[in-house]
């Protein structure tokens, strides 16, 4: 149920009444959007069901977004896959943001001690983007990596965002997760505020097979300054080699000093 929540939160909130959006530019980064880590290639077909656009609107969109270089057509399949402007954009911001080349030796140095994967995330629409990932020696079942995306609402790392976001934004994100799915927003709701409160008593927010089953995990929000939005980091990995008394116990201490750390230096995003 959750896979298909990540694909159908990154549709934009409407703004007709917002005489300044311009929706035809809002839909084609709807199309890029679309794409995930695990997609080599999407047809018209595929793309209009993700974004809930007609076909020959998306087919519009393909065809201008592959002039300018975002897209490239594969002819033998029909097939599009992302182009190289929009590598050279994730590339320009990645690159901006000191909060990673800050965070990664102290990220490397947790996952190494926990075992697990450890990663920085920003939110996106409803889901959280990872911008940084470091892998411990026992995490190779967990492959996650850099432009990988979790739900916001069931995962550790989406939780302690929602914990340190503000009111609006925090309602705003809930208001959106219920109106996809009511008849499990009950329980992911209680998730979430239950998420919020161990932020705020334990330090952390928890997963314990909440986003999935045999997955265990915790994470930390933060303000890294520089007038750049909350951030969060996590430490996850299978159930069996990370239990839920050795997350608190011994790795928690360690995930909180990180987090120290970071928000007492300069980051920037230059």
């Amino acid at each position: 149920m959750m896979a298909d929540i990540e694909h159908k939160t990154d549709r934009p909130t409407a703004h007709k009444e917002d005489r300044h959006f311009v929706t035809a530019l809002a839909r084609g980064l709807e199309v890029l959007a679309c794409f995930r880590g695990g997609d080599t290639a999407l047809t018209n077909q595929e793309i209009a069901q993700r974004c809930k656009l007609p076909r020959s609107t998306v087919s519009r969109l393909t065809m201008t977004l592959t002039k300018l270089g975002y897209l490239i057509h594969l002819e033998d399949s029909g097939r599009y896959r992302l182009g190289t402007a929009c590598l050279a954009l994730g590339s320009s911001i990645l690159a901006r943001l000191d909060v990673r080349k800050m965070a990664r030796p102290l990220m490397q140095e947790l996952a190494e001690f926990s075992g697990g994967t450890v990663s920085l995330g920003m939110r996106d629409r409803l889901s959280m983007l990872y911008i940084e990932s470091c892998r411990g020696p026992g995490a190779l079942a967990l492959t996650l990596d850099v432009g990988s995306r979790i739900p916001l609402a069931t995962s550790a790392i989406g939780r302690a965002w929602l914990a340190l976001a503000s009111a609006r934004e925090r309602l705003d994100a809930m208001e959106q997760v219920r109106e996809l799915d009511d008849v499990a927003w009950p329980q992911i709701r209680r998730g979430i505020e239950e998420g919020i409160e161990d932020h705020r008593a334990l330090g952390v927010t928890c997963s314990f097979g909440d986003w999935q089953k045999d997955v265990n995990g915790m994470a930390r929000a933060f303000q890294p300054g520089g007038g750049l939005p909350v951030m969060a980091i996590n430490v996850g990995g299978p159930s069996s080699s990370l239990s839920k008394e050795f997350l608190l116990e011994e790795v928690k201490p360690r995930l909180l000093r990180v987090v120290a750390q970071l928000e007492e230096g300069n980051v920037s995003l230059r």
